[in-house]
């Protein structure tokens, strides 16, 4: 298991973040890119870089056979695969042991287990952890099959793709008659995505919200978890705002450890190593119900590092490399509070809409508590073939309330031109008194949150904007020049003067 260098298959600020826990770690690494990506971020921050082929992710990123080809090129011993793409694919993580490669992740035989939701659910179940109704069977079902079993499991239910996450292949569907349609795009886009089209089915738990319990498990059978995080703010099943703790949760630490142990216990049924995450729906009285385990780290990962102070990409990679966890369950404790705004290429007034560009300005917030991952920069071209991810920006404060104040300061702070962002929907969203309570569920975005509402009679004046742009702009080429021109001197005016002062003593 000792290895001294790393391949990160995966792009963007996952890929930035994984290679700079790899460097405080004292190990190479080595970057993979697509033709789009030739001149990204990790692809220069990375030792060596090696192209896997076009823009498709199914041509580029989701090759496993040119992956592992390059790994054993340059020598790596190990693998990460971040999230998204080959993380949760088991036939991938075997196929790196096969060829004697670690795979920075849990074994295959968890993945598969945990990655085909039908098989989780079933696998957990067995285990004495509460589920969520649904076609309970492990078997693949067609059209008709899940036809036939939709009204037992009752509307409204979700119809779900058995591998991945993120939201791709998750339909709503409120009755009967919207059923052949829906299942024909889940699959759609759960092939597309995943390389998988199955899918199962699964009662929708009103007024739920969205908690999930990081967890971490070594080679010794030991396995503990660090909190809770709050993923309830997302729109259309895809996550944009995470906190910890979670506000529903803060004030219970009873429940917190009841989750806690559940998850654990969940992790203990597929003898789970490495690095995962364990999805709850929570009622209004508190009545939880396993909804999946992501077999991988998490997008929102940085607030759980936040309030703990445990860095998770380092655990990873020691895990991997054969060491025991660096905690112990007593160990754990939460400190303040972390929020992480995800910060996406999308249009918040028009619909979400993708947006795509060169990015021809970027400020990033800084001071205290702020932190900012991204794997963008000046010049850097946002391409339609990916997420629309730029960056995550997450902040900590001691209480709730600082933190929401630090996050308004930090997203005030961000600049950004180049591309649309979704920007000004975190910033109205930190101001809504709702979200401030922490009175919101899973639905909130979508049925009691609008971004033109919460803006109304806020006072916009286009001349004045138009004005300090100019000005704006101006200062910016003024800076430039002064910076660009060089003296007509050999050296710098400071030391003509000494040399003049010297002369005349």
């Amino acid at each position: 298991m000792t290895f001294t260098k790393v391949l990160i298959a995966n792009r963007g600020e996952i890929a930035m973040r994984i290679l700079r826990a790899c460097r405080e770690l004292g190990i190479k690494t080595v970057a993979v890119y697509s033709e789009p990506d030739r001149n990204a971020m990790h692809v220069r921050y990375a030792e060596e870089a090696y192209l896997l082929g076009p823009a498709p992710s199914n041509e580029s990123y989701l090759r496993a056979d040119k992956i592992i080809e390059i790994a054993k090129k340059s020598e790596a011993g190990a693998i990460h695969p971040g999230y998204g793409f080959l993380s949760e694919n088991a036939d991938f993580a075997q196929a790196c042991e096969d060829e004697g490669i670690t795979f920075i992740g849990p074994k295959p035989e968890a993945i598969a287990k945990m990655g085909d939701k039908g098989v989780a659910r079933a696998t957990v179940k067995a285990a004495g952890v509460p589920v969520v109704p649904g076609t309970e069977t492990e078997e693949k079902l067609s059209d008709e099959d899940l036809l036939k079993l939709a009204p037992d499991v009752g509307f409204p239910l979700l119809i779900k793709a058995t591998a991945g996450g993120g939201g791709k292949g998750m339909r709503q569907v409120n009755d009967l008659e919207e059923m052949p349609a829906a299942l024909e795009s889940a699959r759609r886009e759960s092939l597309a995505a995943f390389g998988d089209d199955n899918v199962y089915l699964e009662k929708m738990i009103i007024g739920a919200r969205h908690i999930e319990i990081q967890v971490l498990g070594d080679n010794e059978g030991n396995i503990i978890h660090l909190g809770e995080r709050e993923c309830s703010i997302q729109r259309r099943h895809q996550k944009l705002v995470e906190e910890s703790p979670s506000p529903f949760i803060n004030e219970d630490e009873e429940f917190r450890q009841k989750m806690g142990a559940i998850a654990v216990q969940a992790a203990q049924a597929v003898d789970y190593v490495n690095a995962g995450t364990i999805e709850f729906l929570v009622d209004k009285d508190k009545n939880f119900y396993f909804l999946e385990m992501n077999t991988r780290l998490q997008v929102e990962h940085p607030v759980t590092e936040y309030v703990t102070g445990v860095d998770i990409v380092k655990e990873q990679i020691r895990i991997a490399r054969g060491r025991q966890l660096g905690y112990t369950q007593k160990d754990v404790k939460m400190n303040g509070w972390a929020i992480e705004c995800r910060i996406n290429a999308e249009d918040p007034y028009n619909n979400f809409l993708p947006s795509t560009g060169i990015i021809q300005f970027s400020s990033l917030p800084t001071g205290p508590g702020v932190r900012v991952d991204t794997g963008v920069y000046l010049g850097f071209n946002i391409s339609p073939y990916y997420d629309s991810l730029i960056s995550k920006l997450i902040v900590w404060g001691e209480t709730r309330g600082q933190a929401i104040l630090r996050m308004r300061r930090a997203l005030e702070e961000y600049r950004l031109v180049g591309v649309v962002t979704n920007i000004p929907f975190h910033q109205s969203l930190m101001e809504q008194h709702r979200f401030i309570a922490g009175n919101f569920d899973t639905k909130f975005v979508e049925e009691r949150f609008s971004i033109e509402k919460a803006e109304e009679g806020k006072e916009t004046n286009p001349e004045i904007a138009a004005i300090l742009a100019t000005l704006v702009a101006h200062q910016q080429t003024e800076r430039a020049a002064h910076i660009i021109q060089r003296g007509k001197r050999d050296t710098s005016n400071w030391k003509w003067v000494g040399r003049w002062e010297r002369m005349h003593r």
